[in-house]
């Protein structure tokens, strides 16, 4: 007796179904505008927000400088003093945040030689009081008692001189650092702008492209 067998195929791809999405071009077309003229209108914000930011920055520190009346001494003077750098600046009133810069540069010049480059915390003005009040206490003579006081005076000046002249300075490089936000503030929005227009002149062409595109 004999068996016979048959081989029959079976196509493992029958229960499988192909899910395909389309998505019409003209959908597409729909989404993309819609995304630039979003994208569009946050560059516009953006950039309206930084122009006034910047605006306000130049205008905040120019209002606060020029209050002050501060001027940059004449040519010959600065000359005289080591000063070439800032001959440019010779005469002119600070109103800017580069020229707040400069003229803080000018103040450390001078600052550098009160104390001998020290700064007004470095200055022991107090301890030369103690020991004037020390002195006289343990009644010493009335030469020692003047030196140690002339001692005392010189350092309170340097410390005072120093404390309002490094005050200042600060205050002067505060309005740079201003300024200089201020500026990076006007890049940015000159960039967003061209972001704007970018995004736009992209929008419009996918307008066109949608009326010319049938599915």
């Amino acid at each position: 007796m004999s068996v016979q067998t048959e081989d029959r195929q079976v196509n493992l791809t029958d229960n499988k179904t192909d899910d395909v999405v389309r998505l019409p071009r003209r959908t597409i077309d729909r989404i993309l505008i819609a995304f630039g003229i979003i994208a569009a209108v946050v560059c516009v914000v953006a950039g309206s927000l930084l122009t006034w930011g910047a605006n306000f920055s130049n205008d905040y520190v120019h209002d606060e400088l020029a209050s002050q009346n501060i001027f940059f001494p004449e040519r010959a003077e600065l000359e005289t003093e080591g000063r070439g750098d800032l001959v440019k600046y010779a005469g002119v009133q600070v109103t800017t945040g580069q020229h707040a810069e400069a003229y803080a540069s000018y103040i450390d010049g001078h600052l550098q030689e009160v104390a001998g480059g020290k700064t007004y915390s470095e200055i022991d003005d107090r301890g030369a009081a103690a020991k004037v009040t020390a002195a006289k206490e343990a009644g010493a003579d009335e030469t020692e008692i003047a030196e140690l006081q002339a001692t005392a005076d010189q350092l309170k000046g340097q410390r005072d001189t120093l404390f309002k002249g490094e005050t200042l300075r600060g205050l002067l490089l505060s309005s740079f650092a201003w300024s200089t936000i201020g500026g990076i503030a006007g890049i940015a929005a000159m960039v967003a702008f061209a972001a704007a227009a970018v995004m736009a002149a992209l929008t419009v062409a996918g307008v066109v492209h949608l009326r010319r595109t049938t599915v």
